[in-house]
């Protein structure tokens, strides 16, 4: 059938609807593009298909540098032109805050701000990822494609740190080499490189057991002479899957990272957000919506290895910076120390059952996709604090807690910026402003 794909929704497709008004959920096109489609799958009230074919292509879409888009999972907007991108995931958030949150299109109109950006659209991210397959019979590392369970090798991403144009193709180059001579028993590779400090990490992945340590670091140092090599062993089944050691294999034992004025440094295992210079607007924003006072308590739950908590800590009389992750933990208590703070009691566990007893002022959430529990937002609520920061990475869960924020009746969203941390991707993160009511 032919389509033509109306806008991008949360998600890497078009949304288009046939002839009978039925929608089509369509891969492989950009808002704008007619296309021929075939369906992948009929549902009862919707169905997806795959282009098949641009017969009038959008005045939306762009020629990229990656000529992996539609085939890698890494940059499924990447044919369509960055202003698009942006409005698009604009009109994603308030669409979210009006369906799920139950906000009024006027209430949305006035809460939802300009989206803000950092200068790069492409070579932002300071972090990859290449996972082992095989192909002909031959080791080999790769990136996810569209379909996960696809492994697709490449030379090169455009989306990784400019500086270092060739880490991938290197590191993907001299581990297959290796890895065609013995099993190497990789999970994945992360790479992660930094134009700021001109720091760059490769870590392995592996299970427990012997590794050729000397040999791995060796035709690593040889290939890129990054300033870490670095094993992390896990151990478990793959749905718990849990770090057991970390082995510096050669240099650092962390990565290390310049924002907003702070140096971290973060372990392999640990979270950091791919996108340096956007992460230091969130960072802005949250500043901006607490406006912490030297003499006021900050929280900063699900707080990683310390993005909000040191500028809290700056600013405020004390934090309690709660996190849940050991790794995340560790790196925490090390950042906190680079940075010359005695007013951060880190508290490591689960946010709801460590959640601190004593008053707080202002409190931030960076919680993972899933959001909040029902649990954290009403021991929120029973806090005296006047004002919360919400970061995001998903609008739909973002607007679900915003509505039991607002059916509590304490807390009420007074503002929600988008942050465009991932150009290329459908992914945008949020800063919500949410201020006590009573």
């Amino acid at each position: 059938m032919n389509l033509t794909i109306e806008r991008m929704v949360y998600g890497p497709d078009g949304l288009a609807h046939t002839s009978d008004g039925k929608t089509v959920f369509v891969a492989g096109g950009v808002a704008g593009d007619v296309v021929e489609a075939q369906i992948t799958r009929e549902e009862k009230s919707y169905a997806r298909a795959q282009a098949t074919a641009i017969l009038e292509p959008s005045p939306l879409r762009v020629d990229a540098p990656c000529p992996y888009i539609g085939v890698c999972g890494g940059c499924p907007w990447g044919a369509l032109s960055i202003s698009a991108q942006r409005a698009a995931k604009s009109e994603n958030l308030a669409s979210a805050l009006e369906r799920t949150g139950k906000l009024t299109p006027s209430e949305v109109a006035s809460i939802v701000q300009p989206l803000r950006h950092a200068k790069a659209a492409w070579g932002y991210r300071n972090k990859v990822e290449l996972s082992p397959t095989e192909i002909n019979g031959k080791f080999a590392l790769g990136m996810h494609g569209r379909d996960a369970a696809q492994i697709i090798r490449v030379d090169r991403c455009p989306l990784f740190e400019k500086k270092f144009p060739r880490a991938v193709k290197s590191v993907a180059g001299a581990l297959a080499y290796m890895g065609n001579s013995r099993d190497l028993a990789l999970e994945r590779v992360g790479i992660r490189a930094s134009s700021r400090t001109g720091q760059l990490q490769v870590a392995l992945w592996t299970p427990t057991g012997g590794f050729p340590r000397a040999q791995v670091a060796r035709v690593l140092g040889d290939a890129l002479a990054p300033s870490s090599v670095v094993r992390v062993m896990s151990k478990g089944d793959a749905a718990a899957r849990r770090v057991s050691a970390l082995e510096v294999l050669s240099g650092n034992p962390t990565w290390e990272e310049h924002i907003s004025g702070e140096r971290m440094r973060i372990s392999a295992p640990s979270f950091f957000q791919v996108n340096t210079a956007a992460a230091e607007l969130l960072i802005e924003l949250v500043m901006e919506a607490l406006n912490p006072r030297e003499d006021e308590l900050a929280c900063d739950l699900y707080c990683g290895a310390g993005t909000f908590t040191i500028p809290l800590a700056r600013r405020a009389a004390f934090v309690s910076a709660v996190e849940a992750y050991g790794p995340s933990v560790r790196d925490l208590r090390r950042n906190i120390d680079l940075a010359g703070l005695d007013n951060v009691d880190v508290i490591g566990g689960d946010a709801v059952r460590e959640f601190p007893d004593q008053d707080i002022d202002v409190l931030v959430v960076d919680p993972p996709r899933a959001g909040l529990a029902p649990e954290a937002i009403d021991l929120i609520a029973q806090t005296a604090a006047r004002d919360v920061a919400y970061v995001s990475c998903d609008p739909a869960t973002f607007a679900r807690d915003i509505k039991r924020f607002h059916d509590e009746g304490t807390f009420r969203l007074v503002s929600a910026t988008p942050v465009d941390l991932f150009p290329q991707t459908f992914h945008c993160e949020t800063v919500g402003h949410l201020t006590r009511t009573r």
